[in-house]
């Protein structure tokens, strides 16, 4: 006699999907309201980056809170995690309000540095070039060669 296929109640599914990372963005599950990891973690580092923390200090109490809150068996990495923060910012703005102007300091530190010297020097106000030790201006090279 084949087994009897049980209907599960519709919140213990979402429930089991959520807990195990099987949730979609756009599940009801996945859509509760700001309890995902990664919605806290974006409350927590713009809360204290909007109260004048550095990023080093916001972006670690916002991982650890993301790795306690994360219901996976793994590690949740700190790329996954700085994904999470953007993705609950850009999702939500109205919550986290100027908050999209610390985002990009979740990856600049992921940036190897040859290149963050590109990239600060692309944001300058004077346009990338810079004065050499004889005095004369030079184009900053994009690529460090």
């Amino acid at each position: 006699m084949a087994p009897r296929l049980r209907r599960i109640h519709p919140a213990l599914a979402a429930a089991l999907a959520t807990s195990l990372g099987l949730a979609s963005a756009h599940s009801p599950a996945a859509r509760a309201g700001n309890d995902s990891p990664g919605d806290k973690g974006a409350q927590v580092y713009c809360f204290m980056r909007a109260n004048g923390n550095q990023h080093e200090v916001s972006w670690i109490a916002a991982y650890a809170l993301i790795k306690r809150q994360s219901a996976s068996v793994f590690k949740t990495s700190p790329e996954n995690a700085a994904v999470m923060i953007t993705e609950a910012v850009v999702e939500n703005p109205g919550s986290y309000p100027n908050c999209g102007r610390y985002l990009g300091d979740l990856y600049t530190s992921r940036i190897p540095s040859t290149n963050r010297a590109a990239a600060t020097d692309a944001r300058s106000p004077s346009g990338g070039t810079s004065t050499s030790p004889t005095g004369g201006s030079t184009r900053s090279d994009r690529f460090g060669n």
